[in-house]
């Protein structure tokens, strides 16, 4: 087959950009990277083939203007747009956009970001195609009162009511009682409007000890899909992942095979391409759909360092329209792998912590990976999200994971700010964690009582 892209656009900053440079040097592409006047000095801006400033600090004024992205890879002469992930990487219009100019977009088709970008039309999608999904309105919830109190009471309480526009955490609100029913719709009906443009509601039943269970699949436009196992990111603050792992502790090769299959059956049936996860809630022995991420995510390394396969370059190759160089029973799985995201943070009160790194030092020796676009005297600007970088161990087994990432930690040197280690620290001498299948529940109560 011959290749189309030939030089890419790299929208987005941070790792996730040099992530997508490196990919793009396996496969012989050109890269642009694009970059606010905040981050002219980042690595991946220096390592490109070529660089464009889209804008001033701000991301809405530089990562977030669609605008400025597509300009940037006309200029260029570039034919194709990477938009990593967060920013524009699930904002369907900008995806519509990209290829009504005339660019392939590295991501699922327009419509399909749209429908899994709103929470209700995805549940309506998912409970269409057979996947899994918790007890609830399956749909937005009523508008008159009485019938919406009538599907609670079925439903049963304590019960989530969600924004269908929400997402990491935002827009919901646990409703304990019949009597504040009323009262919970009509404050988060309006801090939906005002957050996400969209006063939709639906609600669901509230699981109290469930794991935070994804599945990582990829597609081809051929009709090809494959799952990559499954991850656990249960270990988390303030709805924010801290520590994700694959495979996920306690799941059964007969329960990871069963809903990777529902995935992948799911995949084939909407004609999804390119990488996408599925994340589910899991309790009781039972996987629950809440949403599905149709991007690259941030824990991707740890699927790659048990697979053995480059998930971006494979995007990126599928996004080419590439045909799938594996089938389902090619992929194998060896050994655990465990991330820990580091970011720029107080690891006590979390506050950001951006500024001037003096020094730093990053890990190695066998089974540690890091991606990271930081290095000495890097300044991390306090306009982004605060991660810098990520810490990846892989061992034969869980344990031998956990011991090479406490190492790792260990001689990980960042002077000049502060950075959340000692807590990734603290967590990797937790009995709790150290047993595994800990739920997303955990975190914060450990927090809470320390």
């Amino acid at each position: 087959m011959i290749r189309q892209i030939r030089k890419l656009v790299i929208a987005n900053r941070g790792e996730i950009a040099l992530r997508i440079l490196r990919a793009c040097r396996q496969l012989d592409i050109l890269t642009v990277a694009l970059h606010s006047e905040a981050d002219h000095d980042a690595k991946y801006v220096r390592l490109a083939d070529e660089s464009v400033c889209i804008g001033p600090p701000a991301a809405k004024d530089s990562y977030l203007n669609m605008a400025a992205v597509i300009s940037a890879a006309e200029v260029t002469d570039a034919n194709a747009i990477h938009p990593g992930y967060g920013f524009l990487s699930e904002n369907a219009d900008f995806a519509e956009q990209v290829e009504q100019s005339g660019f392939i977009f590295v991501g699922p088709d327009p419509e399909t970001i749209r429908v899994m970008g709103d929470k209700i039309s995805a549940i309506e999608a998912m409970n269409s195609l057979g996947v899994p999904c918790i007890p609830g309105s399956n749909g937005p919830i009523p508008k008159e009162f009485g019938e919406l109190l009538s599907m609670a009471e079925k439903i049963g309480f304590p019960l989530l009511l969600k924004a269908s526009g929400g997402g990491g955490g935002k827009g919901m609100r646990r409703v304990e009682r019949k009597e504040d029913l009323l009262e919970a719709v009509e404050l988060t009906s309006k801090e939906a409007q005002a957050a996400f443009g969209n006063d939709a509601l639906y609600i669901e039943r509230f699981l109290d000890t469930p794991r935070h269970i994804e599945i990582q699949i990829l597609a081809d436009q051929h009709g090809n899909v494959v799952h990559l196992g499954d991850r656990d990111c249960s270990i988390q603050r303030s709805y924010q992942k801290v520590i994700e792992e694959s495979p996920a502790p306690g799941i059964t090769d007969r329960q990871r095979s069963e809903i990777g299959n529902i995935c992948v059956d799911a995949c084939r049936k909407m004609g999804y391409k390119g990488v996408g996860t599925f994340e589910f809630l899991f309790q009781d022995g039972q996987f629950y759909f809440i949403e599905m991420n149709t991007r690259i995510q941030v824990e991707h390394p740890v699927t790659e360092m048990v697979t053995g396969i480059d998930l971006v370059q494979e995007q990126i190759l599928a996004a080419d329209g590439g045909k799938l160089g594996f089938r389902q029973e090619d992929v194998g799985f060896t050994g655990h792998a465990i991330e820990c995201r580091i970011n720029a943070e107080d690891p006590e009160t979390f506050v950001p912590s951006p500024g001037r790194i003096t020094r730093v030092h990053m890990p190695g020796g066998p089974g540690i990976r890091v991606d990271s676009h930081v290095y000495s005297n890097y300044n991390v600007p306090p306009f982004y999200d605060s991660m810098i970088g990520k810490v990846i161990a892989h061992g034969h087994r869980r344990e031998e994971a956990l011991v090479r990432m406490s190492g790792a930690l260990q001689e990980m040197m960042v002077e000049g700010i502060r950075t959340n280690i000692p807590l990734h620290q603290s967590l990797l001498q937790d009995p709790e964690f150290l047993k595994g299948q800990c739920d997303i529940n955990y975190l914060q109560s450990k927090l809470s009582l320390d």
